[in-house]
């Protein structure tokens, strides 16, 4: 039996979702158009960029690039889903813990790992588990795990053909098909609420995402996040066209050369939802889906991200992020970060990929040495920064937080607990710096062996 790379399983995965939302959030469209507009204007004006991309093999893969976010209830389903996402090619990778900014989940990154996966379909799913434990009402707790405990987010169907293609060890061609469209729907969203109105009250009380996700059939993503090359630009075009987007973007400040992380979002979506009553349906609303853009840079060593977290924690504790200085004092902070790619891969503060140029493949000889530094400087590989793959757990709160009507929660200090999160998921996450440093010195052997040094 002929089965289908996960890789294609992953790609069509991602395009049906992506029609899908754009079909549910008509603004998820503008934004696509956003994003190809500004994405073309910056290849076209930067001819250096586009042939950088084109060489590292990374410029096929912005038009497809996505990230989509859930939220579930229970470790039975955030199991379920490992094992479907692990059919697409995509393993929990990192662990976030948002109880520290007043977001009471803990989280994980469903994506690929591998290089050449993540060139083919680089999508994420952002994936929060709901800390129950932190409802502070006993009796409110226990109704919500109640409730969790008697839904069902995928049908049998889409159980069953998750059970075949790990028996199998892959999906045929008919069966990946309806595997796409079976899991496709356990992501849809639904308007009509699991609990009456006076419940969703009590639970919203506690917390928006507590109500957002109990209350409702299953996780709806609620949101499906496109990369753009000039995120201030995008920023800019969203609020021209009325867009009712975040006052500042999250995570570093503007760069020549962009890091980890940054991104923006216009508001949820205020919409309607019938909630079922004594006697008949009675008419709401809910906030839970928005509409995200992000701009990905170069993926940070453990010495590098030190340093972010120290720029970013000097900015920060100046006032926090909502003041109107904000902007300025994160250019400031980050004043003492590198920002050329020479100075941030010789202070080995940031990943890198090396390919031997044609020079190199015909040097042959015996002492080339391991020095990258003079490889480059003699002509023989060329280093291309790899792009950060995942999340800013502080950046990540403060999107939830600004979609959960604006307002600062409390944090829930002393909370993180990354046993309890790797035990409800049946598996311990993978450690992103250790994959970027994987890929870095997979690229560092293979340079080696083409400009003829001995492997040490």
């Amino acid at each position: 039996m002929q089965f289908v790379p996960s890789d294609h399983v992953r790609a069509a995965f991602s395009a049906t979702m992506s029609a899908m939302y754009r079909t549910e959030v008509p603004l998820y469209g503008d934004l696509l158009d956003i994003v190809a507009g500004i994405n073309a204007a910056v290849l076209e004006r930067d001819d250096g960029l586009r042939q950088s991309l084109a060489s590292a093999d990374e410029l096929d893969r912005l038009d497809s690039e996505r990230h989509g976010a859930i939220r579930v209830g229970t470790a039975e389903e955030l199991r379920l889903l490992r094992r479907a996402f692990a059919l697409m090619g995509m393993k929990p990778v990192g662990y976030y813990d948002l109880t520290v900014a007043g977001v009471p989940v803990h989280s994980t990154a469903f994506r690929p790992v591998e290089l050449e996966a993540l060139q083919h379909s680089p999508f994420r799913v952002f994936t929060s588990l709901l800390r129950l434990d932190l409802i502070e009402d006993a009796d409110l707790r226990r109704e919500a795990g109640e409730l969790l405990g008697a839904r069902r987010i995928a049908s049998s169907r889409a159980v069953d053909l998750v059970e075949t293609g790990e028996r199998q060890g892959g999906l045929d061609p008919a069966q990946a098909d309806e595997f796409v469209a079976e899991a496709v729907d356990i992501f849809r969203w639904h308007s009509e609420a699991n609990v009456p109105l006076d419940t969703y009250g009590r639970l919203k009380q506690a917390h928006p995402l507590i109500a957002d996700v109990v209350s409702f059939k299953g996780p709806h993503i609620n949101h499906l996040t496109p990369r753009v090359l000039d995120i201030d630009a995008a920023h800019a075009e969203m609020q021209r066209r009325g867009m009712e987007a975040k006052a500042v973007i999250e995570g570093p400040p503007r760069r020549a050369v962009p890091i980890l992380l940054r991104q923006t979002s216009f508001k949820a979506l205020e919409e309607s939802v019938q909630f079922p009553g004594a006697i008949s349906l009675s008419d709401g609303t809910h906030t839970a889906r928005f509409g995200e853009i992000e701009q990905r840079g170069v993926a940070l060593t453990p010495a590098g991200r030190a340093l972010y977290d120290s720029c970013l924690d000097e900015a920060r504790g100046q006032g926090g992020s909502q003041a109107l200085d904000y902007p300025d004092r994160l250019s400031a902070a980050f004043a003492r970060f590198p920002d050329d790619l020479q100075a941030l891969r010789q202070q080995k503060l940031a990943h890198f990929r090396y390919t031997v140029t044609a020079e190199g493949r015909d040097n042959g000889k015996g002492d080339a040495g391991r020095d990258p530094e003079r490889w480059i400087a003699e002509g023989w590989a060329e280093a291309y920064p790899l792009v950060y793959e995942d999340f800013l757990p502080v950046s990540a709160a403060g999107i939830f937080q600004s979609n959960l009507g604006g307002q600062e929660q409390g944090a829930y200090a002393g909370k993180s607990s990354q046993d309890a999160f790797e035990r409800a998921l049946g598996t311990p996450v993978l450690d992103p710096f250790m994959l970027y440093e994987a890929i870095e010195q997979a690229s560092l052997e293979a340079a080696a062996k083409a400009v003829g040094a001995a492997v040490q």
